[in-house]
């Protein structure tokens, strides 16, 4: 497994981001991390952001994060919320060129404010083939999109979220659009200390499934 550090435009911004490359020649499915909020410390080298991308590494994909404008050598300061929205699609754009990726079987992830910042992205890009949330903030960003979503989607949430109550995201899960798989995991906060490998495993066991 090759891991490359790259840059990438987006909106006269030069972003960073690690790329991973699976040994082989044949062209693989990918997945791109999106990290939670920049203004509460959030990068792309996150727990759950590695664990996820040190996940997706085995299976074999193509894994990819990146730091959005303003964080780590990212070039910029937070856009709120729209500059990042613009990162995502830069993110999207880089990825789909990349002669190993099938550009047909990219997925994206957000954990967080990364979903947030994300999913609305993915949902509306015909290059994402399947949509991830890892503890998406419902009292903070408008999740209604995914209501209508045609795409597969993967939502997990710890039983012991803060931001959002078991109840309220199980309530949401429900009313979405199939295809859908909604998880919970007893125990794990908003920030899944000592639930990553488990977490983890659950995301890329889903994009295995549907990429």
């Amino acid at each position: 497994m090759k891991r490359t550090r790259v840059s990438f435009s987006s909106g006269g911004l030069v972003l960073e981001g690690i790329l991973a490359m699976p040994e082989g020649t044949r062209p693989f499915p990918a997945v791109i991390i999106c990290h939670p909020h920049p203004l509460y410390g959030g990068s792309m080298d996150n727990n759950v952001v590695n664990s996820l991308f040190e996940a997706l590494m085995e299976v074999p994909f193509v894994s990819f994060k990146f730091n959005f404008r303003g964080v780590g050598a990212s070039q910029g300061e937070f856009g709120q919320g729209i500059g990042e929205q613009e990162d995502v699609q830069a993110a999207i754009s880089f990825v789909s060129t990349v002669k190993a990726v099938l550009s047909r079987r990219i997925g994206l992830v957000g954990y967080s404010a990364g979903a947030g910042f994300g999913l609305p992205i993915g949902f509306k890009d015909d290059r994402i083939g399947a949509l991830a949330a890892i503890s998406p903030p419902l009292n903070m960003f408008d999740f209604g999109f995914l209501q209508t979503c045609p795409k597969p989607k993967l939502l997990i949430s710890g039983t012991k979220d803060d931001f959002t109550p078991v109840n309220q995201f199980l309530q949401f899960c429900h009313d979405l659009l199939d295809p859908k798989e909604c998880q919970t995991i007893e125990g794990a906060d908003h920030f899944w200390r000592g639930y990553e490998s488990d977490l983890a495993a659950r995301a890329t066991a889903f994009f295995t499934r549907v990429l």
